[in-house]
């Protein structure tokens, strides 16, 4: 016979179960988002690009949702200890996979502003590499929240480092080339602000995987560095 007591306890699991659910919808939508405003600016495809924009109302309607439902549930089941954690935690990372999306609408803007204008010789293959390590990360970053990988969580915050090499390379190349031809001077720009949306967007993976470690681990690494992370998911196993 089940209690009174047990049926709460299960449908609370399910509550809990379907948030899990509904971030990775989210999530699942926003990496389709980051690949799209990728390939509407390596190919110029403007009409790709207006479609990552508009999907941008959706992503922010899910956000609004989820977040919906982290309030209900903490106001009428009030949990503890793991519970709380993964709810609190759901809540920064759905923050973390909207700014995501809005990065990538400002890869979109980009891609737009670079379809009217003359492709370079280089064909934008500057920010081609960072894009591909970016979306990966970003994947890695949903898969490690998907099975409360802890130790995923370390790699992918370790792949920040990449990201952020890459770019100030793609910097430093891309101010040469608005030295060597003023021509250059307009795609240069569009481009750096694309690639600065790029980088963002690890940045935020990156908080999502230290978000994951709380949920696992029950500690707080916001501030701390990669090595102290490691100490963290080493110590918890």
């Amino acid at each position: 016979m089940v209690t009174s007591s047990q049926h709460i306890s299960q449908q609370f699991e399910k509550e809990l179960q379907d948030i899990r659910s509904l971030v990775l919808a989210m999530g699942g939508l926003i990496e389709q988002q980051v690949s799209n405003a990728k390939l509407a600016l390596l190919t110029g495809d403007s009409e790709l690009a207006r479609q990552v924009i508009a999907t941008d109302e959706e992503v922010n309607a899910m956000e609004v949702s989820i977040d919906e439902e982290c309030i209900q549930i903490i106001a009428l089941r009030q949990p503890t200890a793991g519970d709380l954690r993964l709810v609190s935690g759901i809540l920064k990372i759905i923050t973390d996979l909207e700014r995501i999306g809005d990065e990538s609408v400002r890869i979109a803007r980009m891609a737009m502003n670079l379809s009217e204008k003359d492709r370079p010789k280089t064909n934008y293959r500057e920010i081609q590499s960072m894009s591909n390590q970016v979306i990966t990360m970003l994947h890695d970053a949903l898969d490690a929240f998907a099975r409360f990988d802890a130790e995923q969580a370390i790699k992918v915050a370790h792949a920040d480092r990449e990201i952020d090499a890459e770019y100030e390379s793609i910097i430093r190349q891309l101010i040469t080339y608005m030295m060597e031809d003023p021509r250059w001077v307009s795609k240069a720009i569009d481009m750096m602000w694309s690639a600065r949306a790029l980088e963002r967007i690890g940045d935020h993976a990156s908080n999502i995987c230290e978000h994951i470690i709380y949920l696992v681990e029950g500690k707080d690494v916001r501030h701390l560095s990669l090595e102290k992370m490691e100490e963290v998911v080493r110590d918890g196993k």
